[in-house]
Protein backbone atom coordinates (compact mmCIF):
# COMPACT_ATOMS: atom_id res chain seq x y z
CA UNK A 1 0.00 0.00 0.00
CA UNK A 2 0.95 3.65 -0.37
CA UNK A 3 1.19 5.70 2.81
CA UNK A 4 1.12 9.48 3.17
CA UNK A 5 2.36 11.41 6.19
CA UNK A 6 0.93 14.92 6.53
CA UNK A 7 1.88 17.76 8.90
CA UNK A 8 -0.77 20.49 8.56
CA UNK A 9 0.48 24.09 8.42
CA UNK A 10 4.06 22.86 8.45
CA UNK A 11 5.54 26.21 7.39
CA UNK A 12 3.82 27.97 10.31
CA UNK A 13 4.80 25.26 12.80
CA UNK A 14 8.43 25.57 11.70
CA UNK A 15 8.37 29.36 12.06
CA UNK A 16 6.79 29.09 15.53
CA UNK A 17 9.76 27.06 16.78
CA UNK A 18 11.50 30.43 17.22
CA UNK A 19 8.38 31.96 18.84
CA UNK A 20 7.02 29.28 21.21
CA UNK A 21 4.88 31.80 23.10
CA UNK A 22 2.67 32.21 19.98
CA UNK A 23 1.82 28.52 19.71
CA UNK A 24 -1.07 28.91 22.14
CA UNK A 25 -2.37 32.12 20.50
CA UNK A 26 -4.19 33.13 17.34
CA UNK A 27 -1.34 33.44 14.84
CA UNK A 28 -0.85 33.36 11.08
CA UNK A 29 2.00 33.60 8.59
CA UNK A 30 2.46 37.14 7.34
CA UNK A 31 2.53 37.75 3.57
CA UNK A 32 5.94 38.15 1.96
CA UNK A 33 7.03 41.75 1.23
CA UNK A 34 6.06 42.84 -2.26
CA UNK A 35 3.42 40.13 -2.71
CA UNK A 36 -0.36 40.19 -2.52
CA UNK A 37 -1.43 40.78 1.12
CA UNK A 38 -2.79 37.29 1.75
CA UNK A 39 -2.04 35.49 5.00
CA UNK A 40 -0.58 31.98 4.99
CA UNK A 41 -1.16 29.07 7.36
CA UNK A 42 -2.98 29.75 10.62
CA UNK A 43 -3.06 28.13 14.06
CA UNK A 44 -6.07 26.17 15.26
CA UNK A 45 -7.04 28.99 17.63
CA UNK A 46 -7.04 31.51 14.78
CA UNK A 47 -9.07 29.14 12.63
CA UNK A 48 -11.59 28.79 15.44
CA UNK A 49 -12.05 32.58 15.39
CA UNK A 50 -12.85 32.63 11.69
CA UNK A 51 -9.44 33.24 10.14
CA UNK A 52 -8.66 31.13 7.07
CA UNK A 53 -5.48 30.70 5.01
CA UNK A 54 -5.54 32.89 1.92
CA UNK A 55 -7.60 35.65 3.59
CA UNK A 56 -6.66 39.22 2.85
CA UNK A 57 -4.64 40.71 5.67
CA UNK A 58 -7.15 43.48 6.42
CA UNK A 59 -10.06 41.04 6.52
CA UNK A 60 -8.16 38.68 8.82
CA UNK A 61 -7.29 41.48 11.28
CA UNK A 62 -10.89 42.70 11.23
CA UNK A 63 -12.14 39.17 11.95
CA UNK A 64 -9.60 38.59 14.73
CA UNK A 65 -8.05 41.86 16.04
CA UNK A 66 -5.69 39.97 18.38
CA UNK A 67 -4.21 37.97 15.47
CA UNK A 68 -0.41 37.70 15.73
CA UNK A 69 1.52 37.79 12.45
CA UNK A 70 4.58 35.55 12.15
CA UNK A 71 7.30 36.27 9.61
CA UNK A 72 7.87 33.48 7.13
CA UNK A 73 11.06 31.53 7.81
CA UNK A 74 11.76 29.37 4.74
CA UNK A 75 15.29 28.44 5.81
CA UNK A 76 14.18 27.08 9.18
CA UNK A 77 11.27 25.25 7.53
CA UNK A 78 13.54 23.60 4.96
CA UNK A 79 16.06 22.58 7.60
CA UNK A 80 13.34 21.10 9.84
CA UNK A 81 11.80 19.25 6.89
CA UNK A 82 15.15 17.74 5.94
CA UNK A 83 15.61 16.55 9.53
CA UNK A 84 12.19 14.84 9.42
CA UNK A 85 12.98 13.13 6.11
CA UNK A 86 16.30 11.87 7.43
CA UNK A 87 14.63 10.44 10.55
CA UNK A 88 12.15 8.58 8.36
CA UNK A 89 14.97 7.25 6.20
CA UNK A 90 16.92 6.18 9.28
CA UNK A 91 13.85 4.20 10.35
CA UNK A 92 13.88 2.29 7.04
CA UNK A 93 11.30 4.25 4.99
CA UNK A 94 12.16 5.11 1.37
CA UNK A 95 10.38 8.46 1.13
CA UNK A 96 9.17 10.62 -1.74
CA UNK A 97 8.57 14.19 -0.48
CA UNK A 98 5.74 15.96 -2.31
CA UNK A 99 6.09 19.32 -0.56
CA UNK A 100 7.20 20.46 2.91
CA UNK A 101 4.70 18.80 5.24
CA UNK A 102 3.68 15.94 2.92
CA UNK A 103 5.66 12.78 2.17
CA UNK A 104 4.81 9.41 0.59
CA UNK A 105 6.32 5.95 1.02
CA UNK A 106 5.42 2.37 0.16
CA UNK A 107 4.62 0.11 3.10
CA UNK A 108 5.46 -3.18 1.40
CA UNK A 109 9.15 -3.04 2.31
CA UNK A 110 8.64 -2.17 5.98
CA UNK A 111 5.60 -4.26 6.95
CA UNK A 112 7.78 -7.31 7.59
CA UNK A 113 10.29 -5.16 9.43
CA UNK A 114 7.75 -3.87 11.97
CA UNK A 115 5.27 -6.74 12.00
CA UNK A 116 2.41 -5.42 9.89
CA UNK A 117 0.98 -2.34 8.23
CA UNK A 118 -0.37 -0.55 11.29
CA UNK A 119 2.83 -0.97 13.38
CA UNK A 120 4.83 0.34 10.42
CA UNK A 121 2.60 3.42 10.19
CA UNK A 122 2.92 3.99 13.94
CA UNK A 123 6.70 3.79 13.58
CA UNK A 124 6.58 6.45 10.85
CA UNK A 125 4.60 8.75 13.15
CA UNK A 126 7.13 8.19 15.93
CA UNK A 127 9.99 9.00 13.54
CA UNK A 128 8.39 12.32 12.63
CA UNK A 129 7.85 13.25 16.29
CA UNK A 130 4.76 14.11 18.30
CA UNK A 131 5.76 17.78 18.47
CA UNK A 132 4.65 18.15 14.82
CA UNK A 133 1.21 16.52 15.34
CA UNK A 134 1.63 14.30 12.25
CA UNK A 135 -1.07 12.06 10.86
CA UNK A 136 -0.75 9.20 8.34
CA UNK A 137 -3.07 7.55 5.84
CA UNK A 138 -2.64 4.40 3.78
CA UNK A 139 -4.49 3.15 0.71
CA UNK A 140 -3.89 1.40 -2.61
CA UNK A 141 -3.99 4.74 -4.43
CA UNK A 142 -1.92 7.83 -3.73
CA UNK A 143 -4.78 10.33 -3.59
CA UNK A 144 -6.85 8.16 -1.26
CA UNK A 145 -3.84 7.85 1.07
CA UNK A 146 -3.34 11.62 1.01
CA UNK A 147 -7.02 12.25 1.71
CA UNK A 148 -6.98 9.77 4.59
CA UNK A 149 -3.97 11.49 6.13
CA UNK A 150 -5.65 14.90 5.84
CA UNK A 151 -8.80 13.82 7.67
CA UNK A 152 -7.03 11.70 10.32
CA UNK A 153 -6.57 13.03 13.84
CA UNK A 154 -3.11 14.02 15.10
CA UNK A 155 -1.12 10.86 15.77
CA UNK A 156 -3.70 8.64 14.05
CA UNK A 157 -3.01 6.09 11.29
CA UNK A 158 -6.05 5.77 8.99
CA UNK A 159 -6.14 2.81 6.58
CA UNK A 160 -8.57 2.78 3.62
CA UNK A 161 -9.10 -0.44 1.69
CA UNK A 162 -9.46 -0.26 -2.08
CA UNK A 163 -13.05 -1.55 -2.11
CA UNK A 164 -14.29 1.34 0.06
CA UNK A 165 -12.02 4.09 -1.26
CA UNK A 166 -14.74 5.62 -3.45
CA UNK A 167 -17.28 5.77 -0.62
CA UNK A 168 -14.61 7.14 1.72
CA UNK A 169 -13.74 9.98 -0.67
CA UNK A 170 -17.34 10.89 -1.56
CA UNK A 171 -18.24 13.11 1.46
CA UNK A 172 -14.84 14.83 1.70
CA UNK A 173 -14.46 18.52 0.73
CA UNK A 174 -13.20 19.65 -2.68
CA UNK A 175 -10.22 21.43 -1.11
CA UNK A 176 -8.38 18.10 -0.99
CA UNK A 177 -8.22 18.09 -4.81
CA UNK A 178 -5.36 19.86 -6.63
CA UNK A 179 -7.29 22.86 -7.95
CA UNK A 180 -6.77 26.60 -7.85
CA UNK A 181 -8.65 28.60 -5.23
CA UNK A 182 -11.01 30.27 -7.72
CA UNK A 183 -11.95 26.85 -9.11
CA UNK A 184 -13.21 25.76 -5.69
CA UNK A 185 -15.38 28.88 -5.50
CA UNK A 186 -16.66 28.29 -9.04
CA UNK A 187 -17.68 24.72 -8.24
CA UNK A 188 -19.34 25.75 -4.97
CA UNK A 189 -21.41 28.33 -6.86
CA UNK A 190 -22.58 25.48 -9.09
CA UNK A 191 -23.61 23.47 -6.02
CA UNK A 192 -20.66 21.06 -6.12
CA UNK A 193 -19.15 20.93 -2.63
CA UNK A 194 -17.86 17.38 -2.15
CA UNK A 195 -15.57 15.00 -4.02
CA UNK A 196 -18.45 12.59 -4.59
CA UNK A 197 -20.57 15.30 -6.24
CA UNK A 198 -17.70 16.13 -8.60
CA UNK A 199 -17.14 12.45 -9.43
CA UNK A 200 -20.84 12.17 -10.35
CA UNK A 201 -20.55 14.78 -13.11
CA UNK A 202 -19.75 13.85 -16.74
CA UNK A 203 -15.99 14.01 -17.31
CA UNK A 204 -16.37 15.82 -20.64
CA UNK A 205 -18.43 18.58 -19.03
CA UNK A 206 -15.87 19.05 -16.24
CA UNK A 207 -13.02 19.18 -18.76
CA UNK A 208 -14.88 21.74 -20.88
CA UNK A 209 -15.60 23.97 -17.88
CA UNK A 210 -12.37 23.60 -15.86
CA UNK A 211 -9.79 22.51 -18.43
CA UNK A 212 -7.05 19.85 -17.99
CA UNK A 213 -6.67 20.50 -14.24
CA UNK A 214 -10.38 19.99 -13.73
CA UNK A 215 -10.31 16.77 -15.75
CA UNK A 216 -7.46 15.44 -13.61
CA UNK A 217 -9.30 16.41 -10.40
CA UNK A 218 -12.41 14.62 -11.70
CA UNK A 219 -10.45 11.44 -12.43
CA UNK A 220 -8.87 11.58 -8.96
CA UNK A 221 -12.30 12.01 -7.39
CA UNK A 222 -13.53 8.92 -9.22
CA UNK A 223 -10.42 6.87 -8.47
CA UNK A 224 -9.67 6.40 -12.19
CA UNK A 225 -6.40 8.18 -12.92
CA UNK A 226 -3.41 6.81 -14.84
CA UNK A 227 -0.99 8.15 -12.24
CA UNK A 228 -3.03 6.52 -9.50
CA UNK A 229 -3.13 3.15 -11.26
CA UNK A 230 0.66 3.26 -11.58
CA UNK A 231 0.77 2.85 -7.81
CA UNK A 232 4.46 3.59 -7.48
CA UNK A 233 6.38 5.80 -5.11
CA UNK A 234 9.68 7.13 -6.38
CA UNK A 235 11.99 7.48 -3.36
CA UNK A 236 14.31 10.43 -3.29
CA UNK A 237 18.05 10.19 -3.32
CA UNK A 238 19.29 11.49 0.06
CA UNK A 239 20.71 14.97 -0.25
CA UNK A 240 24.38 15.68 0.36
CA UNK A 241 24.80 17.21 3.82
CA UNK A 242 27.56 19.71 3.05
CA UNK A 243 27.36 23.20 4.51
CA UNK A 244 29.52 25.95 5.99
CA UNK A 245 28.38 28.82 8.21
CA UNK A 246 29.83 32.26 8.92
CA UNK A 247 28.56 34.40 11.82
CA UNK A 248 29.18 38.14 11.77
CA UNK A 249 29.96 40.06 14.98
CA UNK A 250 27.28 42.57 13.97
CA UNK A 251 24.64 42.87 11.27
CA UNK A 252 26.10 43.27 7.77
CA UNK A 253 24.28 44.88 4.87
CA UNK A 254 27.27 45.90 2.74
CA UNK A 255 27.33 43.93 -0.51
CA UNK A 256 31.12 43.84 -0.67
CA UNK A 257 31.42 42.31 2.82
CA UNK A 258 28.72 39.75 2.04
CA UNK A 259 30.45 38.77 -1.20
CA UNK A 260 33.75 38.35 0.66
CA UNK A 261 32.01 36.15 3.23
CA UNK A 262 30.38 34.13 0.47
CA UNK A 263 33.79 33.58 -1.11
CA UNK A 264 35.22 32.30 2.18
CA UNK A 265 32.33 29.85 2.59
CA UNK A 266 32.69 28.69 -0.99
CA UNK A 267 36.40 27.98 -0.56
CA UNK A 268 35.67 25.98 2.60
CA UNK A 269 32.95 23.93 0.91
CA UNK A 270 35.02 23.10 -2.15
CA UNK A 271 37.85 21.92 0.13
CA UNK A 272 35.62 19.43 1.98
CA UNK A 273 36.85 15.83 1.47
CA UNK A 274 33.27 14.49 1.47
CA UNK A 275 32.77 16.03 -1.95
CA UNK A 276 35.17 13.42 -3.41
CA UNK A 277 35.93 15.64 -6.38
CA UNK A 278 32.30 15.78 -7.57
CA UNK A 279 31.12 19.24 -8.70
CA UNK A 280 28.02 20.84 -7.12
CA UNK A 281 24.81 20.70 -9.11
CA UNK A 282 22.54 22.60 -6.70
CA UNK A 283 23.75 25.19 -4.18
CA UNK A 284 21.76 27.22 -1.64
CA UNK A 285 22.70 30.41 0.20
CA UNK A 286 20.93 31.10 3.51
CA UNK A 287 21.00 34.10 5.83
CA UNK A 288 19.66 34.87 9.30
CA UNK A 289 18.35 38.43 9.17
CA UNK A 290 18.06 41.16 11.76
CA UNK A 291 14.79 40.64 13.61
CA UNK A 292 14.96 36.82 13.56
CA UNK A 293 13.59 36.08 10.08
CA UNK A 294 15.52 34.04 7.54
CA UNK A 295 16.19 34.28 3.82
CA UNK A 296 17.13 31.52 1.39
CA UNK A 297 17.83 31.22 -2.32
CA UNK A 298 18.64 28.03 -4.24
CA UNK A 299 20.62 27.98 -7.48
CA UNK A 300 20.51 24.96 -9.79
CA UNK A 301 23.48 25.06 -12.12
CA UNK A 302 22.88 24.32 -15.76
CA UNK A 303 26.23 22.51 -15.82
CA UNK A 304 27.71 21.17 -12.56
CA UNK A 305 30.97 22.96 -11.81
CA UNK A 306 33.54 23.31 -9.05
CA UNK A 307 35.02 26.47 -10.59
CA UNK A 308 35.02 29.08 -7.76
CA UNK A 309 34.67 32.00 -10.20
CA UNK A 310 31.56 30.55 -11.85
CA UNK A 311 30.00 29.69 -8.50
CA UNK A 312 30.68 33.18 -7.14
CA UNK A 313 29.06 34.69 -10.23
CA UNK A 314 25.99 32.46 -9.86
CA UNK A 315 25.53 33.06 -6.13
CA UNK A 316 26.79 36.62 -5.72
CA UNK A 317 23.86 38.17 -7.58
CA UNK A 318 21.45 36.53 -5.13
CA UNK A 319 22.89 38.62 -2.29
CA UNK A 320 21.31 41.69 -3.89
CA UNK A 321 17.90 40.23 -2.96
CA UNK A 322 18.59 40.32 0.78
CA UNK A 323 15.71 42.31 2.35
CA UNK A 324 17.65 43.24 5.52
CA UNK A 325 21.16 43.09 7.03
CA UNK A 326 22.42 39.60 7.84
CA UNK A 327 23.71 38.23 11.14
CA UNK A 328 24.69 34.83 9.78
CA UNK A 329 25.53 33.52 6.30
CA UNK A 330 25.36 29.85 5.36
CA UNK A 331 26.24 28.06 2.14
CA UNK A 332 24.94 24.56 1.38
CA UNK A 333 25.53 22.04 -1.38
CA UNK A 334 22.12 20.47 -1.87
CA UNK A 335 23.11 18.09 -4.64
CA UNK A 336 26.36 16.81 -6.13
CA UNK A 337 26.87 15.53 -9.64
CA UNK A 338 27.61 11.85 -10.11
CA UNK A 339 30.66 12.36 -12.33
CA UNK A 340 34.02 13.88 -11.44
CA UNK A 341 35.14 14.86 -14.93
CA UNK A 342 34.20 17.81 -17.10
CA UNK A 343 33.38 17.98 -20.79
CA UNK A 344 35.73 20.56 -22.31
CA UNK A 345 34.93 22.79 -25.28
CA UNK A 346 36.26 21.77 -28.68
CA UNK A 347 36.22 25.39 -29.89
CA UNK A 348 36.72 28.32 -27.51
CA UNK A 349 33.71 30.64 -27.19
CA UNK A 350 33.84 34.00 -28.91
CA UNK A 351 35.60 36.59 -26.76
CA UNK A 352 37.63 34.11 -24.69
CA UNK A 353 40.89 35.16 -26.37
CA UNK A 354 40.20 38.82 -25.55
CA UNK A 355 39.37 37.96 -21.93
CA UNK A 356 42.60 36.02 -21.65
CA UNK A 357 44.60 38.96 -22.95
CA UNK A 358 42.84 41.25 -20.48
CA UNK A 359 43.64 38.94 -17.55
CA UNK A 360 47.28 38.75 -18.64
CA UNK A 361 47.46 42.56 -18.86
CA UNK A 362 46.01 42.92 -15.36
CA UNK A 363 48.50 40.38 -14.06
CA UNK A 364 51.40 42.38 -15.55
CA UNK A 365 50.10 45.63 -14.00
CA UNK A 366 49.89 43.97 -10.57
CA UNK A 367 53.42 42.64 -10.96
CA UNK A 368 54.68 46.12 -11.82
CA UNK A 369 52.86 48.34 -9.28
CA UNK A 370 51.58 45.91 -6.63
CA UNK A 371 48.29 44.24 -5.75
CA UNK A 372 46.48 47.56 -5.30
CA UNK A 373 47.30 48.79 -8.78
CA UNK A 374 44.10 47.43 -10.31
CA UNK A 375 40.86 48.35 -8.60
CA UNK A 376 37.13 48.18 -9.19
CA UNK A 377 34.64 50.96 -8.47
CA UNK A 378 32.03 49.69 -5.99
CA UNK A 379 28.99 51.88 -5.33
CA UNK A 380 28.27 51.98 -1.58
CA UNK A 381 26.22 55.14 -0.94
CA UNK A 382 24.64 56.42 -4.18
CA UNK A 383 22.37 58.72 -2.15
CA UNK A 384 25.26 60.69 -0.66
CA UNK A 385 25.74 64.35 -1.65
CA UNK A 386 29.51 63.96 -1.34
CA UNK A 387 30.93 62.49 -4.58
CA UNK A 388 33.86 60.84 -2.78
CA UNK A 389 31.46 58.97 -0.46
CA UNK A 390 29.32 57.46 -3.20
CA UNK A 391 31.82 54.80 -4.28
CA UNK A 392 34.96 53.01 -3.14
CA UNK A 393 37.95 51.68 -5.03
CA UNK A 394 38.34 48.01 -4.16
CA UNK A 395 41.32 45.90 -5.32
CA UNK A 396 40.30 43.31 -7.89
CA UNK A 397 40.72 39.70 -6.79
CA UNK A 398 40.48 38.03 -10.21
Amino acid sequence: MIAAVVIPAFDLRAALRLHPRLQAKAAALAPLPGTEPLIGSVTGIAEGKGVRPGMRLGEALATCPELELVEQDPATAEQAWEEILRRLEDAGFAVEPAEPGTVFFESRGVERLYGGLEPALKRALAAVGTVWDPRVGAAERRFAALAAANVARPGQALIVSDDRARSFLAPLPLTLLPLERDRYEELEELGVRTIGQLAGLPGSAVAERLGPDGRRAWSLAGGDNAEERDGKVHPRRPAAALHETLEFPEAVGNELTLRRGLGVLLDRLLARPERAGRPPRKVAVWARLVGGASWRRTVTLREPTADPARLRAALGSKLLELPAPALKLRLEISELAEHTGEQLELVAAEGEALKGQLREGLRQVRAAVGAGGVSTVVEVAPWSRIPEARALLVPRDD
